[in-house]
């Protein structure tokens, strides 16, 4: 649900009907129950992790054997056939690749990270109906800033994210926040946000950056090395799509490497390759539109804002009529496109592009047609 800044409604979304029709899901998770799942997932295939492991150098230099080589603190060596960094936005491995600095770029923004326990709100008649299934994500959109919350965890947690200009320093990633400053800046808002946030003990503030992209190849020329996630397309999370292309990537990563017959450069070098013309439009235009989304979100009240929330308005009725035609798509009004609509995730935003994407279906129609391969039926299962 789409409101202004004081708590009107502007626009809504169904993710069930959405979810029929793009053949996915709308799921939001708890971070650290997303990562316990893949952990698991990971350990029943036969992954072995490391912890206090800290990577100092990847060494990938020419050796006859098509191997990198990942140097760790402690001295210890580890040699591989393929690296894949995946250390995030403030990515070591991005530098190692291009042999330079590639810091990320800033937006202007920081976000106040917050949890709640949801007792104290159940007994509160004005938050308890934030609760209430079926569970809905809401986005508050005022000047210079919104705010966005969920629930988590069937109704135990509550999840909000603020965000606001940028005070923090140059150098600083995260910082202590102050409670009180919070909620000064969204104490003119609707009175259910300065009231959620006084249940809150600690905050953190978090920069946000982005990076627009690699203009370079995502991997090294002896493909012994390659880059995924963050450090390659970090977005905003205005568009709530970061995690999902790195989980993305990572499915197209492994279902080119399932593809080739041998660990030889070669073979290694056409598998890279595939995944990165399969990820590279994709992740670019999911940094571009979140991009977009900061401007759509922040609109001070005046012309831009109101053309806006007309938008909202004229995009929420031509989805009914869809719908009511049997999701039959119709003709846009004059000087309307696809995208357009600031509702990012319905159809004539990019509903369409993002959320029916199939990466196996991608890999299996970039691969070199004619081209040797293993048999490998549908793979999901173990991925």
């Amino acid at each position: 649900m789409m409101l202004g800044w004081k708590g009107e409604r502007l626009s809504s979304m169904n993710f069930e009907d959405a979810t029929k029709e793009y053949g996915a899901p709308f799921w939001d998770f708890h971070r650290a129950d997303l990562h316990k799942a893949l952990l698991d997932r990971a350990q029943e295939l036969g992954a072995r992790f490391s912890i206090n492991a800290r990577v100092m150098d990847i060494k990938y230099e020419t050796d006859g054997k098509d191997t990198a080589t990942v140097l760790l603190k402690s001295g210890e060596r580890l040699v591989a056939d393929l690296v894949v960094g995946a250390d995030g936005i403030f990515s070591t491995c991005r530098e190692l690749l291009l042999g330079a600095p590639s810091p990320p770029t800033p937006t202007g923004d920081l976000a106040y990270r917050v949890l709640l326990d949801t007792k104290a709100m159940k007994e509160d008649p004005e938050l308890a109906p934030l609760l209430e299934k079926p569970h809905k994500v809401r986005y508050w959109m005022g000047p210079g800033a919104h705010a966005v919350n969920y629930v988590l965890r069937d109704g135990e947690l509550f999840n909000m994210v603020l965000l606001v200009p940028d005070d923090m320093p140059a150098d600083a990633t995260t910082l202590d926040g102050n409670v009180e400053e919070m909620i000064e800046l969204y104490k003119d808002w609707d009175p259910r946000i300065p009231k959620l946030l006084a249940l809150c003990q600690s905050v953190q503030k978090w920069k946000l950056c982005f990076r627009a992209g690699l203009k370079s190849s995502w991997s090294n020329e002896d493909a012994t090395f390659v880059l995924l996630g963050d450090c390659v397309h970090a977005t905003l999370p205005y568009l709530a799509s970061g995690a999902g292309m790195s989980l993305e990537d990572g499915a197209t990563l492994g279902f080119c490497l399932s593809k080739i017959k041998s660990r030889s450069r070669q073979e290694k070098q056409r598998a890279l390759k595939v995944y990165e013309d399969c990820r590279r439009i994709r992740t670019e235009s999911i940094v571009e539109r979140g991009n977009l989304q900061q401007e759509l979100y922040h609109f001070d009240d005046g012309p831009e804002q109101q053309a806006r929330d007309d938008r909202f308005h004229l995009f929420e009725k031509l989805e009914e009529e869809i719908m009511a035609n049997g999701g039959v798509s119709v003709k846009l009004p004059s000087g309307l496109a696809e995208g357009d609509d600031p509702l990012a995730w319905r159809r004539s935003g990019v509903g369409n592009w993002l959320m029916s994407f199939d990466c196996q279906r991608d890999v299996e129609r970039r691969w070199p047609t004619g081209m040797d391969t293993i048999s490998s039926p549908d793979v999901r299962a173990q991925l």
